[in-house]
């Protein structure tokens, strides 16, 4: 086929212009547009004009894209093309959805422009208690240094005021505090006193009532600041954070059928032989959605049921378990095939929660499963076998699994099948059952019926047989029946 070539004549402003003005002549017979902003590159015929122009027409454009990108595509997604498709367009990337919660349970939120910072110190202790380990640590040092230098100084100026200091060779002079000749002394006198060491070196006498009060007030806050840090450690330590980290959850989640239903399914273990006491399993669905009236809600949280109208949340985690979720009416997974789940963009977050045997403390383990860490048509490998007095678990088929027939219909779908299979039983088994009795009647009452029929005047019944208005009323129910789930299934 001929193709019409497009003449784009090129105007030079001078040497030291670089902008190359365009001018694209569209003829009425292609009707084809050369340029299109809304693709964002350019469409281009086979046959090129001559090297030179083209360079330098293709770079004048891509200025021209650049600078209009800056200014009004700020705030524009950036998606990078994957694969050419086509003659006009490029397939766009799926991008990777940001995780809410990551795989090892830490959520990816931070908080900015927080202008009310002095909550914090309201709550020093949990803000102590959060901070890091190298944050905590230089706090824990500089609370003993910092008191044990302030009451140093207070020592040396009652020293320094009482003349104690020029003093120092005079026998017969009672000194506040015996042997503090400088400042080195006076804090190695507030270290033991703060500390409770008591060498006997350095002691206060009865010569000094200031030295006195300010003994009894260093003790007090010693032992406030000891309390207090000490106990901040404490915590900090025996934190079950850590207790989390022999918590497991599956790589992947899994939907297949169970007692011929559709189930979400994923599974969890723990690693050490002391149990989790009163183990509760709770799941949400991470997903933007837009009501009726317009608001858009990001990441709006939605309760999966675990079986918590059933007990079945509750686990006794002594092996290895596999939570499921009955994909049903109330689920928000209802409607969705397994075509749709491929396109869809949400996150699943788990939640494990849990007393510590070993020391009484609630822990709580999370993991999350994105839209395409959920694998349609997939069971979970079996892990565990009998041995010789014990069941034996082998973890590494944790994360194994192995594809099932599993149709790839919604949930909803798959239930309505099953009702119009019930359905069509239901209706072939009572017209078998009610033809047999018609027959035997039949065979049974047919001397009676030619005796009675000599009678005149007299109506016959026959018992379980089916007249031809009944029959009529029979079929249109039917009908209507299969019509209504025709119906349905078109709708």
């Amino acid at each position: 086929m001929g193709v019409i070539e497009p003449r784009l004549p090129i105007t030079e402003k001078g040497e030291g212009e670089e902008e190359v003005e365009v001018a694209t002549e569209a003829t009425a017979s292609t009707g084809v547009f050369n340029l299109s902003e809304e693709l964002g590159h350019v469409v281009t015929t086979e046959t090129a004009p001559s090297p030179p122009p083209l360079v330098k027409v293709r770079r004048s454009f891509q200025n021209k894209l650049a600078e209009r990108e800056a200014t009004a595509g700020q705030h524009r997604k950036k998606i990078v093309p994957e694969k050419e498709r086509g003659r006009f367009g490029w397939v766009r990337a799926r991008r990777k959805r940001q995780r809410y919660v990551e795989k090892n349970g830490r959520c990816n939120v931070q908080h900015g422009n927080m202008r009310e910072t002095y909550r914090y110190l309201t709550d020093i202790f949990t803000t102590l208690v959060d901070l890091n380990w190298r944050c905590s640590l230089f706090v824990f040092v500089m609370a003993y240094a910092v008191t044990w230098l302030f009451f140093g100084a207070i020592w040396y100026l009652i020293a320094y005021c009482r003349g104690d200091l020029d003093h120092l060779e005079d026998e017969t002079w009672t000194p506040c505090v015996n042997n503090v000749n400088g400042f080195i002394s006076a804090f190695l006198f507030s270290i033991e006193t703060e500390t409770t060491i008591g060498y006997g070196h350095r002691v206060i006498t009865d010569q000094c009532p200031v030295g006195t009060m300010l003994l009894l007030l260093q003790a007090i806050l010693g032992s406030m600041v000891n309390a207090f840090m000490v106990g901040c450690m404490f915590v900090k330590i025996s934190q079950p954070n850590k207790r989390a980290e022999t918590l497991v959850f599956s790589k992947h989640a899994v939907i297949s059928l169970r007692d011929d239903k559709l189930c979400l399914m994923f599974r969890v273990g723990d690693l050490r032989s002391s149990h989790i006491v009163g183990a509760n399993m709770r799941a949400k669905l991470i997903k933007s959605k837009q009501t009726q009236e317009g608001e858009f809600i990001p990441l709006d949280q939605t309760d999966i049921s675990v079986g918590f109208e059933t007990g079945d949340d509750r686990l006794f985690l002594v092996s290895p378990l596999v939570i499921s979720h009955e994909i049903d009416a109330h689920s928000p997974f209802w409607d969705m095939t397994q075509s749709q789940l491929e396109k869809e963009d949400f996150e699943i977050v788990v939640i494990l929660e849990g007393m510590v045997e070993a020391t009484g403390m609630t822990c709580q383990a999370r993991s999350s499963y994105l839209a395409e860490e959920v694998m349609w048509g997939h069971r979970f490998s079996p892990m565990m076998s009998l041995a010789e007095g014990f069941f034996d678990i082998d973890y590494g088929a944790f994360h194994h699994t192995f594809e099932v027939d599993t149709p790839s219909c919604s949930a909803r779908e798959l239930s309505l099948a099953a009702a119009r299979l019930d359905a069509h039983l239901y209706w072939s088994i009572s017209s078998r059952l009610d033809e047999e009795p018609t027959l035997t009647n039949q065979a049974a009452k047919q001397p009676d019926s030619c005796s009675a029929n000599s009678k005149v005047g007299e109506p016959t019944f026959i018992v379980g047989e089916m007249t031809d208005i009944q029959e009529q009323s029979g079929l249109g129910e039917l009908n209507g029946s299969v019509a209504t789930d025709q119906s349905e299934s078109e709708a």
